[in-house]
Formats: structure tokens, sequence, C-alpha cells
């Protein structure tokens, strides 16, 4: 890629979703590693490799041996740009067009990397400038800023504990619609009322229903604290 191509923002459509997911595995607070970039492409730790190499080469990220790989600033701002796509699409497809939450991802997907800036920003015009895609994930603006909320997962909280959800994992579209049936969207209070001992099941509060679901379930669901019983 030459130096006016990057100066204008024309990244590949692979350049842009490497930036991406590594972009989301540093939200957790560490740098991503090989096998989870490769994990979350579905594709071969050794292609990870060889993109990283030339990521690293573009200065797009930062990469030291055992100790995973970080976004540059450049980097970073690359990844926003796609995810304000993603997501605003995502919001557009919801409020203007009336798609289920639970179909958009994919759609979003397809069209992140063809939808100009000019298109995505008169999407997010015409709904109102949503601060938040339908899943509860942050939208970044158009300067690149992310307002990125203090959260914990819903199987983090104690007994008794109350907690509002504030996101909810979006790449599994059956596991969406299930957690709407179960009313766990964002917005919602919970409270976990009783946690089963070795890893079992945990009981809460959703709303004005019980509900009881798994572990690894509860793990998918992010929720801010808001105080004991």
């Amino acid at each position: 890629m030459t130096a006016a191509a990057r100066a204008s923002g024309a990244y590949t459509a692979p350049v842009e979703d490497y930036l991406k997911a590594i972009y989301e595995l540093e939200r957790a607070g560490a740098p991503a590693e090989t096998n989870e970039i490769a994990q979350r492409l579905s594709i071969a730790p050794a292609s990870v490799s060889g993109m990283i190499r030339r990521l690293a080469q573009q200065r797009l990220v930062s990469h030291q041996r055992y100790r995973g790989v970080r976004l540059t600033a450049a980097g970073k701002r690359v990844a926003l740009r796609l995810i304000r796509r993603h997501r605003v699409i995502e919001a557009y497809l919801t409020q203007a067009l009336h798609f289920s939450w639970d179909r958009v991802h994919d759609e979003a997907e397809r069209l992140e990397h063809a939808a100009s800036d000019e298109l995505v920003d008169r999407m997010a015009a015409a709904i109102g400038e949503p601060a938040t895609d339908p899943h509860g994930a942050p939208i970044p603006t158009r300067e690149g800023k992310i307002a990125e909320r203090p959260r914990l997962a819903l199987a983090a909280l104690a007994p008794r504990e109350r907690g509002r959800v504030i996101e909810v994992s979006d790449d599994d579209a059956e596991r969406l619609r299930y957690l709407g049936e179960l009313g766990l969207r964002p917005g919602v209070r919970v409270q976990l009322l009783e946690r089963a001992p070795f890893g079992g099941p945990l009981r809460l509060r959703v709303g004005t229903r019980e509900q009881t679901i798994g572990v690894e379930l509860a793990d998918t669901v992010l929720v801010e604290r808001s105080g004991p019983a």
C-alpha cells in the first residue's frame, strides 16, 4: 500500500478486519494473542503471524514476541472507523428498517467495508445520532472517539447484587434470540439471586421475572453494578 493510500484511509478489508479483531480483544485490558485473533477471525494461527508482521511494518500494531499485539494510535483509528461503520449500520437496520436485533450483525459484516463514511454519517443523522448499537456497544464518533464504560460480566455479580445490562455479545444470532426471550437486553435491571456451587447455573431476577441461566451464557452479558439488595 502506498503512503497516499494510507493517508486517505484506504485499507483492505482483511487489514480492517484484523485491526477490529485486535481492538475487540484489547477491550479486556490485555494485548491480543495470536491464537485469540485466529479464533475470532476463523483462520489458521500461521496466517495471523504473517499478517501481524505486515501490520507492524505499516505501523498499525506493535508486537513483541510472547507479549501479544497492541494497536498503535494509527491502527486504533482504522479499527474505530470500521467499528463505527458496523455499529451505525446495525442501528440503522433496526431503527429505520425494523430488522430484529439478531439479524443485523451478519448484515453489517457484509456492508461495513462497502459503505462510505458519508453514507454512514447520513445513516447516523437519519436515526438521531445514536450513542450505542442495538446490542449496547458504544458507537465511535466521526472523530474516532469512543465512550467505553466500566462493565463486567453478569456472571461476576455477587449473590443479591443488582446491575443493569449495558451490552450483550452480538456474534451469535441464535444466542441473541434466546437472550431476547429471557428479557436480557440493554437497559434491563437484573439481580443475581443465587449462584449454584461448582459452576452451576445462576438464578436471576430480570426485570420482574425470575430466570435461570448457565455461567457461559451469563459471561456474554455485560452489566454495570447498581448496588446490593
